[in-house]
């Protein structure tokens, strides 16, 4: 009798689990739209920071110090990068959640870095691909290449962002 009492209390609705995110190998995992829809603004919100940066800095060096290598070109453009998208990312949360700076930055630098470099490095590789490196605002097809770089920085890590924000609970901002 003891045993049937026991049985009947753990499977009481009073009692019920937490419920339990899908397993990543799942087409549920990736089909929560609350979650696509937040990773996107995320994204995009780093995208904007880092594109910023990275662009500017591209045409800086081009401009001021044409004989660096290419390789440290592109490592000054996702320093840039990774710079001005902690700067917007500070300004944003300062100004949402009214919090102190201090506290705004610790929060931007909590953002997955993993995420930042992957969008950085694949905007440069695009750009690096179809324009040789080359910051040409007079041309049509730097433009170009410019739209279809930050296209390969937005999708690039927008698999792996939310992986982290449904399965670790964690934001990128």
């Amino acid at each position: 009798m003891r045993q049937l009492r026991l049985i009947r209390h753990a499977s009481s609705c009073c009692h019920s689990k937490k419920p339990t995110t899908p397993r990543l190998t799942t087409l549920a995992f990736w089909k929560d739209p609350l979650t696509w829809q937040r990773t996107r603004i995320n994204t995009l919100r780093c995208l904007v920071g880092c594109t910023t940066g990275d662009f500017s800095a591209m045409w800086y060096m081009q401009l001021y110090h044409p004989d660096v290598s290419p390789a440290l070109n592109a490592a000054v453009a996702m320093a840039t990068g990774l710079s001005t998208s902690l700067a917007l990312e500070t300004v944003l949360l300062k100004r949402s959640l009214q919090i102190p700076y201090s506290k705004a930055f610790s929060t931007a630098m909590g953002m997955s870095f993993t995420s930042m470099l992957a969008m950085e490095m694949a905007e440069n590789v695009v750009d690096w691909h179809m324009t040789g490196g080359q910051v040409l605002l007079n041309e049509p097809k730097f433009w170009f290449a410019a739209v279809v770089s930050m296209g390969a920085g937005y999708i690039v890590p927008l698999p792996y962002n939310y992986w982290r924000l449904r399965a670790l609970g964690k934001a990128c901002h």
